[in-house]
């Protein structure tokens, strides 16, 4: 069996000398598919004396962390998943604080977590709490006050949760190993202990985190500590180990199916035709039999080309995996059946009546300015979707869009899905980078780097061209001479003198090969489009005719040396 996450917790906390305790502490360790997902959370909070509702901003701070970042989609990564909880959270804290208490100190509180996923540590930060790691017998404090001192006795806080609107998390990340001890304190402890008191108790408990946070607490009050005394100490006991035996054996548990022909019955579902056929997979049309309220769907099977491939075989079950996570009526829909166990491997969506945007642009060669608007919106929307929770489909072209009868759009195929949350995960399948189709590939890939949002935002400038002008801006691209290709823009306007100059404006940008100098969000590209950006018209015309229209530069050229060649013919007879 392979290894998973493990950690012992030990944790203790007094009011101390004062009449109440206005620190707060908090755990989650999730099971199942949670555990690798999401990971292991270690919460501490430290009300801020000033406040008048501090043991209440504290107590709110640790039980709202841990509720709110274990219901942010499996698709973000902890940083994103975490800064975007403390951040509500931090505004809930200021504006409750204003109208309970009349005062921007109302609720606040420090902030300090631990969360523990697959192989790191992700460190979140804020206030005057502390996080320390005890590693082979030496202990380092991996955080760094937000306090500011005016001479020896007096201080105060820089930043806590719910003293200003915005708010700077510390965050930071490191490698774990099994034995290492981290170790969370509020100023309680840490006030009055030194680095090399808490060393000793840390390596004096016999490694009981338990036992130890009682007697680091014990030692702080004999110690003179005139505050609250709360720590937190978490030992990683196993790191994941995923057996491979056990792993290929997981995702090959279901056979794959056999060649299916009209006719056949597949779990309930009535084979009709067969849609497409490739080496990798077979598509077909089918009727849902057992549920009279679905009708027609689509049922995709792998090839048996593949049924000893690992890879192959997580990367089918990743595209389900991505589909059943994405709600919008501009992407697929995967068709789930509670009470239907599979019988084989195949995935079922819903089937569109329509044909692909490849198909569309072949019957509209000349589509008007509104209509390719139209069609980059929809698009726009499905991918902003798919941005929000952290994943970049990395395969956009116009045979993976599908237009309906309604000229609804609707994207597919998210086999080449990036997952920034799943990136964070230790594989024993190493996939290499998937950059789609060439031609419509950002030119980072091309450079082995990985794909962001504005890799999509490229690829749909492409489309946006190609349907403008039935042409690519930078030619073919052959995929084995992609990385030496030369990336120059040529105009839309030089194939389709029609195009607007601030609309081609707009695709020079939306594909410029410079990753600093494209679109940051797909809402401004959509909006370039809906109406001329006179900035982005004129830095365009500043360009050097070279970059900005190469083909009537040359020509320009070409035409300058004839004109020479003739004079000096003429001159020399």
């Amino acid at each position: 069996m392979g290894k998973s996450l493990a950690i012992t917790l030990g944790q203790h906390s007094i009011a101390g000398v004062k009449p109440q305790n206005e620190d707060f502490h908090g755990v989650s360790v999730p099971k199942g598919a949670g555990l690798d997902s999401k990971g292991i959370a270690v919460v501490l909070a430290d009300g801020v004396s000033a406040s008048e509702g501090g043991k209440e901003a504290s107590q709110i701070a640790v039980r709202q962390f841990l509720d709110d970042y274990f219901s942010t989609p499996d698709s973000w990564t902890v940083k994103h998943a975490a800064t975007k909880v403390l951040g509500a959270l931090n505004l809930w804290l200021y504006n409750q604080g204003q109208r309970e208490y009349a005062g921007t100190n109302g609720l606040a509180t420090t902030f300090c977590a631990v969360v523990f996923k697959s192989q790191t540590a992700h460190l979140f930060h804020v206030g005057d709490s502390r996080i320390y790691r005890l590693r082979e017998g030496r202990l380092e404090c991996l955080t760094q006050d937000h306090r500011i001192q005016f001479g020896k006795d007096s201080a105060y806080l820089a930043r806590a949760l719910g003293i200003d609107t915005r708010l700077e998390v510390d965050y930071r990340s490191q490698p774990l190993a099994v034995g290492d001890c981290y170790l969370l304190t509020t100023d309680g402890v840490h006030d009055v202990l030194d680095m090399e008191s808490l060393q000793r108790l840390l390596l004096d408990s016999g490694r009981d985190p338990q036992v130890c946070a009682g007697k680091l607490v014990e030692a702080a009050l004999q110690a003179g500590s005139q505050d609250n005394i709360t720590c937190q100490i978490a030992r990683i006991d196993s790191l994941p180990e995923v057996d491979k035996d056990e792993f290929y054996g997981n995702l090959t548990r279901l056979p794959f199916p056999p060649d299916l022909k009209a006719g056949n019955v597949l779990d309930g579902y009535l084979i009709l035709r067969e849609l497409n056929a490739t080496s990798r997979s077979q598509v077909y049309l089918a009727e849902d039999t057992l549920d009279t309220g679905v009708g027609k769907v689509v049922i995709k099977t792998p090839s048996q080309n593949f049924n000893d491939d690992p890879l192959y075989i997580d990367l089918f079950l990743h595209e389900e995996w991505v589909a059943k996570r994405l709600d919008s009526p501009h992407l697929i829909k995967v068709i789930e059946r509670a009470n239907r166990p599979r019988t084989f491997l195949y995935s079922v969506v819903e089937y569109i009546e329509g044909q692909t945007l490849r198909q569309w642009m072949l019957d509209h060669p000349n589509p008007p300015v509104a209509a390719v608007r139209a069609t980059v919106d929809q698009i726009a929307r499905g991918l902003r979707t798919m941005h929000r929770l952290e994943m970049i489909h990395q395969d956009l072209k116009p045979d993976n869009v599908l237009v309906d009868r309604n000229n609804t759009l609707k994207i597919i195929d998210f086999g080449s899905t990036r997952i920034a949350g799943l990136a964070e995960i230790q594989s024993v399948l190493q996939h290499s980078a998937i950059v789609g189709t060439a031609n419509y590939s950002a030119p980072e890939y091309f450079r082995g780097e990985t794909g962001t949002n504005r890799a999509d935002i490229f690829a749909l400038g492409v489309m946006a061209y190609e349907m403008f002008t039935g042409q690519l801006p930078y030619g073919e691209i052959q995929p084995e001479k992609a990385a030496k290709h030369k990336f120059v823009y040529t105009s839309a306007r030089l194939h389709n003198p029609a195009v607007p100059e601030w609309v081609d404006a707009a695709l020079k940008k939306a594909t410029h090969p410079k990753l600093d100098k494209r679109y940051g969000l797909l809402s401004e590209f959509v909006a370039d489009l809906t109406r001329p950006n006179a900035n982005l018209v004129m830095e365009g015309q500043s360009c050097p005719l070279l970059e900005r229209n190469p083909l009537v530069f040359w020509k320009g050229v070409a035409l300058l040396e004839w004109v020479m060649i003739v004079w000096l013919v003429y001159w020399s007879v």
